[in-house]
């Protein structure tokens, strides 16, 4: 079988294989086509992948590689315009959040794709190694912190010096998923005072453990998925929310947030009386941009001041900024992904509805919506 892996549409910078995947897939006995400069922006070049066995597919034969492979990998999905030249029953293996690209499942439901979201990766001990949503959500939480920081214009430690003392910046982090949790540990050892706060009770033991202070808002009855995300909060509930939270935000210094939920906006967490408390030239860090944002005001994409002297960070896709290490993480889960599909008796990718590992993240089968993808497709 033929992988291709197409260099992403601008601004996405990341590359969904490194030469050390193709030397892994090669000897799997799959062949791998990579278009030239795909691994530019994470440092790796044609050379590098040349070396490890992959052949470079130049930008004029691009269409011929699209229409002739048998597995696309790619960070983001592909443009409506290349999607139309993909061969029948190829698969397509991406980020795929099929509500928020409406136009691009119907064109991959008429070119009969197989589609994995890496999004429905389930949160398991056995899928960790394949679960991309969470290695690029680690790095996210990372970026977030140094971000902030950059734009806080003070320092994060407690600074005890001859002309005084520096006392340490205040951090508070909403929403203990991966991302949450790495910017805690993050801005822990770079020396703030953290505070956390997320809907679910249980996650309290995992901030504390990492030295930070959880707080506690009483939401009435709140529950998580059987993946362990925290589930959507009532209108009612998050404006219980948002009036604990001013004083929390009122005396932050950096305010990191983090809430998603699959298949909807994202819910809108920070608005205009907590941002008002705010001190001018505090920072908000918004990690659920694609999504729409959980900040009232924010512009998705740009980096904004408030009238009232608070920057409000909405630049989104923060693993970006880390795009070598974003590769390295992406393109080992991805490999990890193949390596459990491949069946070398038959030198295909597994078609098993019960694997525990397609039956959540098998968006289309040959271009038809399975199940509970039909369902999940009504009930949006």
């Amino acid at each position: 079988m033929q992988i291709f892996v197409p260099r992403e549409n601008s601004p996405e910078i990341r590359v969904a294989v490194t030469p050390e995947t193709v030397r892994k897939f090669t000897k799997l006995g799959l062949s791998v086509a990579i278009e030239t400069g795909a691994g530019l922006h994470s440092f790796l070049s044609d050379n590098d992948y040349q070396s490890a066995g992959a052949q470079i597919v130049s930008a004029e034969n691009r269409s011929q590689s699209l229409q002739t492979a048998d597995i696309l990998l790619h960070v983001l999905p592909l443009e409506i315009a290349d999607i139309a030249q993909l061969k029948p029953h190829a698969w397509h293996i991406s980020f795929f959040d099929a509500f928020r690209y409406p136009e691009a499942l119907a064109q991959f439901q008429q070119q009969q794709t197989n589609v994995i979201s890496l999004e429905r990766i389930p949160r398991t001990s056995f899928a960790q190694k394949m679960d991309a949503l969470s290695s690029q959500s680690n790095l996210a939480g990372y970026v977030s912190v140094l971000q902030g920081v950059a734009y806080l214009r003070k320092t994060l430690p407690m600074l005890v010096t001859a002309a005084g003392t520096l006392q340490p910046a205040r951090v508070f982090v909403i929403g203990v998923g991966v991302a949450g949790l790495q910017a805690i540990a993050t801005a822990k050892r770079l020396g703030a005072r953290v505070e956390a706060f997320d809907t679910r009770p249980e996650v309290e033991e995992q901030v504390r453990s990492v030295g930070a202070k959880f707080m506690k808002i009483d939401l009435g009855c709140t529950e998580s998925t059987q993946q362990g995300y925290a589930k959507a909060l009532t209108d009612e509930q998050l404006q219980r929310q948002r009036e604990a939270m001013i004083d929390i935000c009122a005396h932050s210094d950096v305010v990191i947030t983090t809430a998603k939920v699959f298949g909807r906006k994202a819910p809108q967490i920070i608005h205009q009386a907590m941002l008002a408390a705010m001190k001018p030239g505090s920072v908000v860090v918004d990690l659920a941009v694609e999504a729409g944002g959980n900040t009232e005001g924010l512009v998705p994409g740009k980096n904004i001041t408030t009238d009232h002297g608070v920057h409000l960070l909405g630049e989104g896709y923060w693993e970006r900024k880390v795009s070598a290490s974003a590769s390295q993480l992406f393109a080992s889960n991805l490999c990890a992904l193949i390596e459990h599909l491949w069946e070398p008796q038959t030198q295909q990718l597994r078609r098993d509805e019960n694997d525990p590992i397609l039956k959540d993240c098998w968006w289309l089968n040959d271009g038809q919506p399975r199940l509970q993808n039909r369902l999940k497709l009504l009930a949006s």
